[in-house]
């Protein structure tokens, strides 16, 4: 636990379950996440990492389980979940910015409009934000003249001025040219040593290492492991983590047959379900459409 992170639960998750018809992503999901704790969320793609992040601002409802955010239960049919969602900032892998706004105009408008900020708070805000995020000069530039590594800093600075108390970012640099991800996570260290209470799904596992607090492995919708980075990146326990991280770390490594081995394990009741599945005959022989 780093010296800014405290006992208070900021969120609390409990038996989330989320199906999309008949594929179970997530199953039975139990976490909690305190103040100023750093969680980072890996797992092969299709394991449901960010459906769970997207579930727990509601932008995938649940199927089942609780989420609370703040004290406040966001699965609840009675909850303002847009009052819950101004205490939480989300980074996507895409942008997301106005095209037609310029980089300070994206950054105040939802102040001005959901806060209720004037325009002159509205934009000392926002400056103080880009002046965090190494932006400061590109005020009055507009989102297609800037790379996209900068563009993914101004969206940090744009969620960062609604002053929220949790940031969720979802494979943030999944997007970046390789030689623009590393301005992205210096900003993502800073805010981490400021004690910003954080969910970041990546596939960086350095930044894993480095910056989280606690590190979550999932795969098949399930948590297989979760601990500090030194014992799940640098000594996990199970297998699928052994064999993912092997994937990560070394992707020159070749092991004949470990990921197709890997990948069976993970979806071998859906493809056995699927396999196993004959359509019914009708009375004249046929297979039913």
């Amino acid at each position: 636990m780093s010296a800014t992170t405290t006992n208070t639960a900021v969120v609390e998750v409990q038996d989330l379950n989320k199906s999309f018809g008949d594929n179970h992503v997530l199953r039975g999901i139990d976490t909690t996440v305190r103040e100023g704790e750093v969680v980072c969320v890996i797992g092969p793609s299709g394991s449901g990492k960010s459906t769970f992040l997207r579930c727990i601002n509601l932008l995938e409802e649940p199927s089942s389980g609780s989420v609370r955010v703040g004290g406040e239960e966001v699965t609840d049919p009675d909850c303002d979940i847009d009052a819950i969602r101004r205490n939480m900032g989300m980074v996507f892998q895409q942008f997301n910015l106005f095209p037609h706004l310029s980089v300070l105009e994206n950054c105040t408008i939802a102040q001005t409009t959901v806060l209720k900020r004037s325009k002159s708070e509205a934009q000392a805000t926002a400056r103080a934000n880009l002046e965090k995020v190494g932006l400061s000069e590109k005020a009055d530039a507009y989102p297609a003249q800037l790379s996209g590594g900068q563009q993914q800093r101004v969206a940090i600075a744009r969620a960062l001025s609604m002053d929220p108390q949790l940031m969720l970012f979802d494979e943030p640099t999944s997007a970046l040219d390789p030689e623009l991800v590393g301005d992205v996570l210096s900003v993502m260290r800073r805010l981490a040593s400021e004690g910003m209470t954080m969910m970041v799904v990546t596939h960086e596992m350095a930044f894993a290492r480095d910056v989280a607090d606690r590190v979550i492995f999932m795969d098949g919708g399930v948590i297989v492991e979760e601990g500090s980075p030194e014992r799940v990146i640098g000594d996990p326990q199970e297998e699928r983590t052994r064999t993912f991280l092997q994937r990560v770390l070394d992707p020159t490594h070749v092991d004949p047959g470990a990921e197709d081995a890997a990948y069976d394990k993970r979806h071998h009741d859906s493809e056995s379900a699927a396999d196993n599945f004959v359509k019914p005959q009708d009375t004249h022989g046929h297979y039913g459409h």
